[in-house]
């Protein structure tokens, strides 16, 4: 039996557990205080898939300083534009002369977004998973790329054909910074899930709590342009 040395209390060696702090991508989000054994790892090297895993998982923004989630949200919209214009470009250039391919572009994008938001979810997952052991913390404030999956579904509703302009694409990316901090039912619940899972299912759902909010204020939009 270990003697207390007449402290109140006094725990067994293996009875210590570090306590690994559940970050938050952007400072206004709650803070939790979680023990888990799983996270708290002695560092060791780092190999060249240890370094993927973090580039992945911050996207190159995490690092940035003030509002890495925020910045996770901005790249997001980068990539929704880029896609949308390699999109339209490919069907312009594999289009003949009185095909439906045209016609058909926004099916196409719209299916080429759900390819990439689920490849962005799996590499999410696995990434996140492995930031967290690197950087001995849970769901750390650098990893966005959830934000990035996320702000992509956020941006889901939005057609290019009907798309009333610029508001819908700023209305999706309030509302997701919204709903990725308040974390609506079941977000909250989900974000305790482990490893890289937890640290994507609440943005996921986050991202369809906004995509629903931007479909409805395109909806209104158009019924007042019309």
């Amino acid at each position: 039996m270990w003697p207390s040395f007449g402290f109140s209390g006094w725990r067994g060696v293996g009875d210590l557990q570090m306590v690994a702090v559940k970050e938050s991508s952007d400072e206004l989000n709650p803070r939790l205080v979680k023990a888990d054994s799983a996270v708290a790892q002695p560092r060791q090297a780092r190999n060249l898939s240890d370094y993927v895993a973090l580039a992945i998982a911050t996207c190159g923004v995490g690092y940035l300083p003030l509002a890495p989630g925020t910045w996770g949200s901005l790249l997001a919209v980068g990539i929704y534009l880029q896609l949308q214009t390699v999109v339209f470009a490919f069907v312009r250039a594999w289009a003949r002369e009185n095909s439906v391919l045209p016609y058909a572009r926004t099916a196409i994008f719209i299916a080429a977004e759900l390819v990439l938001i689920t490849l962005i979810t799996l590499l999410g997952i696995w990434a996140g998973s492995r930031a967290e052991k690197l950087l001995a913390k849970k769901d750390p404030g650098k990893v966005v790329i959830d934000e990035v999956a996320g702000q992509l579904i956020a941006l889901l509703p939005i057609l290019p054909l009907l798309d009333p302009g610029w508001l819908s694409i700023i209305v999706a990316f309030v509302a997701f910074r919204l709903f990725d901090i308040v974390k609506p039912y079941p977000a909250r619940r989900l974000e305790k899930l482990e490893s890289g899972l937890g640290i994507m299912s609440d943005d996921i759902v986050a991202g369809a709590y906004a995509g629903v909010t931007t479909a409805a204020v395109i909806a209104i939009a158009l019924l007042i342009i019309n």
